[in-house]
């Protein structure tokens, strides 16, 4: 065989683990790829402990520099000793076991056969000849075994002691090397070559307690890698380290170079922990954060769980789904600004709506329990209101609006129909990884790309999916610090003296809550819950997700001021306009208006334009059924208008005048009915069907003065709600059945 040289051997060797590098070539992850063996980084002499060379070389060679290769009067000794059956030190140099180290049809142990030893001795000749005594050394001491799959000084200096080869005192280096003889023997034998090499060193007085110290070592595992500080992408390396892109035993060299910055990566990871510590007494463990560059796509950070504050910190919760909340919302809101169906200065209500659905009564209901009125869209959507944008996914519908999630690239397994409703509120699921790059989109004034994680990856071209105006307007929403305070306040972690865009988000039971936001370069997604699943304790968007993307936005912040500013253009489709609200509903401002929208007087619709909406109940289409305990007499249903219908407006009850357009309880029968109201001219402004089922009486005369207080009352049920059956509120006049009420079947009309 051509013997090597030592330059060929150090560029072949192979470290047993992938490795993931950060951006600019820094090491941030390394996993384990090869299963035959644990090799580390390839060890310098120099950086080897002088007291394990010193160690070794009583153990294996005490001549290594005097001789040639071949000891000769070590082979004397132990040819001696093999004719009077004599147990001795064997005659390999430290040269030899390397020949036999770089050819293993040369290797000795298993069977010491003549050929075999006329073999290394032959190159170790060559080996002395071509290489220098330091380069012979640091390719053993790199290439040696020492204990089950360790090989190698680095793996096992990190394993068994958790010290770099150069911390080695002499009574670690003693037992390394005894190792070196017997990889695989006991503690107590190792403990006492080791306490012979240390012996003849003079050291005899440091053999005390090494039979225990060698049991230790021997039995221990070490609970963080000593390189701890380049281990810090685990769930990026795992998508990123195709390990079974080769076979694990073939050595070949796994490394890729990812798009993240290790400085960054390292900050927002500790600001992470740091805020979740903060959060422990509240039932949370888990978060996940993701910093995205707007213009490449490139992740700059992925950080993927919390590490040793979770039990399931293997999880990769940039990448797990969870139910979205109130961050789909600007997308909504885009896109009825895009149809020109609203603008940002449109008037929404804020106010209770029962929606038919096929699994009966939908009854959105807003974070802290109240309704605003009539509001814009710009406070409507900075503030979180509930109630309008489920008004509004009426108007786009929910078939629509996930279409244009999927067009975003969130990961919805089903259509618009199936999540209903409550879409708008964030039933469906995503991951935060797809989640943060659509808000990357509405950065980017409407234009997607997918995320770019290698430097080699292509760029992607950007795909228009958002209308550029449009985008624009939600984004300045979202920026909004004013708008928001209806719900937030004027201080809280949103607020930052640059310009950002931000949106929080809590969903059912407070499982999940998230903050999502950009600022012109930079896209910064959080997530905080728990990987269980296990609800939060009191724990919102604002309060859970939002600081740990305040601190990193910060500090993305104070490195970009170094750096050139993206331009900020107003897109040539949108112009400013001062407007000013009817009835002085929001304080007059400029606001932003795609070409052709705008208004400078903002009114309340006409109320002869409006249709259902106008009755708030019943709902459109109800089947309520009689309680067959109570009365049929004591069992009523509440009629009501919304607010601003003019009291000289009447209810028609089947075409009969039943009193004015008041709150009023109406007592039932069973049938079909149509309610409508109607004008002081006797116009149809809005109208309801609605069924009663069950065994009844008619009344002659149906009072239209009987009121229930308890209509008003607020119906506290979750902000975030599946299509659900509702009970439809009625009164008794019987004190004893005042909390009794008519079961709402559904509204199968």
């Amino acid at each position: 065989m051509a013997l090597p040289s030592f330059d060929q051997v150090k560029a072949g060797y192979r470290s047993s683990d992938a490795v993931l590098l950060d951006r600019h070539g820094e090491p941030v992850q390394q996993l384990r790829a090869d299963t035959r063996a644990q090799r580390a980084d390839w060890v310098p002499l120099a950086q080897v402990s002088p007291a394990f060379r010193q160690a070794l070389l009583f153990s294996e060679d005490r001549r290594f520099y005097e001789h040639g290769g071949v000891d000769w009067s070590s082979v004397g000794a132990a040819a001696w000793a093999n004719l009077w059956n004599t147990r001795t030190r064997g005659a390999s140099t430290v040269t030899m076991q390397l020949a036999g180290l770089l050819d293993q049809d040369l290797a000795t142990r298993g069977g010491r056969s003549v050929v075999a030893k006329v073999g290394q001795v032959s190159t170790a000749w060559q080996l002395e000849r071509q290489w220098r005594k330091d380069q012979i050394l640091e390719a053993y001491v790199n290439l040696v075994g020492f204990r089950g799959e360790l090989v190698g000084i680095g793996a096992m200096s990190a394993r068994l002691f958790q010290k770099y080869p150069s911390g080695l005192n002499a009574q670690e280096a003693a037992i390394a090397a005894a190792l070196v003889r017997a990889p695989n023997a006991k503690p107590v034998a190792v403990a006492n070559r080791a306490c012979g090499i240390l012996t003849a060193q003079g050291r005899a007085k440091e053999c005390v307690f090494l039979s225990t110290y060698t049991a230790q070592v021997l039995a221990s595992r070490p609970s963080e890698r000593l390189d701890a500080d380049r281990q810090i992408a685990p769930h990026l390396a795992r998508r990123l380290l195709n390990l079974h892109a080769a076979p694990a035993n073939s050595g070949a060299s796994i490394t890729v170079k990812s798009t993240l910055d290790a400085r960054l990566q390292r900050f927002t990871r500790d600001t992470l922990r740091q805020h979740l510590a903060e959060l422990s007494d509240r039932h949370v463990e888990d978060g996940s954060v993701i910093v995205i560059d707007n213009a490449s796509g490139d992740v700059l950070a992925w950080v993927g769980s919390s590490g040793a504050l979770s039990q399931a910190a293997e999880v990769d919760g940039v990448m797990a789904l969870r139910q979205a909340g109130s961050t789909l919302k600007p997308f909504l809101y885009e896109m009825a600004v895009e149809q020109r169906w609203m603008t940002a200065a449109s008037i929404l209500h804020d106010s209770p709506v029962d929606l038919s659905t096929p699994g009966g009564l939908y009854i959105p209901q807003n974070y802290d329990r109240h309704f605003k009125g009539p509001v814009s869209v710009r406070t409507a959507l900075a503030a979180s209101l509930n109630v309008p944008a489920v008004r509004t996914l009426v108007m786009v519908t929910p078939e629509r609006f996930s279409q244009r999630l999927k067009a975003l690239g969130l990961p919805l397994k089903r259509n618009g129909d199936y999540y209903g409703y409550s879409l708008a509120l964030g039933s469906a699921e995503v991951t935060l990884a797809d989640l943060s790059n659509a808000y990357r989109a509405l950065a980017n004034g409407g234009a997607y790309s997918p995320l770019r994680m290698r430097t080699t990856d292509p760029s992607t071209a950007m795909k228009a999916v958002m209308d550029t105006g449009a985008s624009f307007i939600v984004s300045d929403i979202l920026a909004d610090r004013e708008a928001r305070v209806p719900t937030f306040g004027l201080d809280n972690a949103l607020a930052a003296r640059y310009w950002v865009a931000a949106k929080t988000g809590t969903s059912k039971d407070m499982r999940d809550n998230w903050c999502i936001g950009f600022s012109k370069r930079y896209t910064v997604g959080v997530w905080v819950g728990n990987a269980s699943g296990e609800p939060m304790w009191d724990v919102s968007g604002l309060t859970g997700a939002a600081p740990v993307w305040r601190t990193v936005m910060d500090e993305l912040q104070r490195r970009a001021r170094s750096l050139p500013a993206p331009p900020q253009a107003v897109p040539a489709s949108v112009l400013q306009t001062a407007v000013s609200f009817d009835r002085q509903l929001e304080p007059p401002r400029q606001e932003w208006f795609l070409d052709g929208t705008q208004q400078s007087l903002i009114q309340l619709a006409s109320l002869s334009g409006s249709a259902r909406s106008l009755i708030t109940a019943p709902a459109d289409r109800t089947i309520i059924a009689l309680d067959p305990d109570i009365p049929p007499r004591s069992q009523r249903l509440t009629l009501k208008a919304a607010p601003g219908v003019p009291a000289q407006w009447s209810w028609r009850l089947n075409d009969q005048r039943i009193g004015p357009a008041r709150p009023m309880l109406w007592p039932m029968w069973p049938g079909r009915h149509h309610l409508a109201l109607v004008n002081e001219q006797g116009k149809t402004m809005a109208e309801v069907k609605f069924e009663v089922r069950g065994a009844g009486v008619k009344p002659q005369a149906p009072s239209p003065r009987a009121r229930s207080s308890s209509s008003s009352r607020s119906r506290a049920l979750p902000a975030i709600s599946a299509a659900r059956s509702n009970s439809v509120r009625a009164s008794s006049s019987l004190p004893s059945l005042a909390s009794r009420s008519p079961r709402t079947l559904g509204s199968h009309w």
